[in-house]
C-alpha cells in the first residue's frame, strides 16, 4: 500500500510540475497583461529584498499560488489570511478537494508569514510541515490563517488553520522555516 501511495504521490508532483511549466505564462498573462510578467513592485523584492505589502504583488512572488487559484485577504509579519475556492480541478475523483491542495494552500500562506516577518536580506525555505485533516472539503471555499509561533534567529515555526465555509476546522499545519541570508 504504501508502494502504491508513493507512486501516487510521484505522478501527481510530475504533473503538477508539468501544470506549472504549462500553464505559467498564461497565468501571468492574465493576471499581470500580456509580455508584463511579475510587476515592478515584485521585481523590487526579488531585487533587493524590500517587501511590498500589496497581496498581489506579493502573489506575484508565487505563481504557484496563482496556479492554485489563491488569493490574499491579509499579509503581515503577524498574521497571513488567504482563501481558496473549491474547484473540481483540485479534487479527487469523489470530489473533494486533494489533501495535496490543502497542504500546498497551508505551505504557501505559512511561508509567507515567516518571510514578512524577516530582516532585510534574508529569505526563508519551508524545512518540515506536519499536517492533520479533520474533515473533507467538497464545495465553497478554504480559509487559510497563518500565525508565527516563535521567531529564532535560524528558523521560524508558523501554525496554519484551514477553515471551511461554514468556519470548521478542516485541517492544521504547524511548518518550520529556515531563516537564510538571501543570495
Amino acid at each position: 500500500m504504501f508502494v502504491a501511495i508513493a507512486g501516487a504521490a510521484a505522478a501527481l508532483t510530475g504533473l503538477l510540475f508539468v501544470a506549472v511549466s504549462i500553464n505559467l505564462t498564461r497565468i501571468l498573462e492574465e493576471d499581470l497583461g500580456p509580455g508584463r510578467g511579475p510587476s515592478a513592485a515584485a521585481r523590487l523584492v526579488c531585487q533587493t529584498g524590500a517587501m511590498s505589502s500589496d497581496t498581489k504583488d506579493l502573489l506575484a512572488l508565487m505563481p504557484f499560488a496563482g496556479l492554485l487559484g489563491m488569493g490574499l485577504e491579509e499579509a503581515g509579519p503577524d498574521r497571513v489570511i488567504a482563501h481558496l475556492p473549491w474547484s473540481p480541478q483540485l479534487c479527487t475523483s469523489a470530489g473533494i478537494l486533494h489533501g495535496g491542495v490543502l497542504m500546498s494552500l497551508a505551505d504557501t500562506v505559512g511561508a509567507l508569514v515567516a518571510l514578512l516577518g524577516l530582516k532585510e536580506g534574508e529569505t526563508t525555505a519551508t524545512i518540515t510541515s506536519t499536517t492533520q485533516m479533520f474533515r473533507p472539503v467538497s464545495a465553497g471555499t478554504v480559509r487559510a490563517v497563518a500565525l508565527p509561533l516563535n521567531r529564532g534567529r535560524t528558523t521560524t515555526t508558523v501554525q496554519t488553520s484551514l477553515y471551511d465555509d461554514r468556519g470548521r476546522l478542516v485541517a492544521q499545519t504547524t511548518q518550520i522555516q529556515a531563516i537564510r541570508p538571501r543570495s
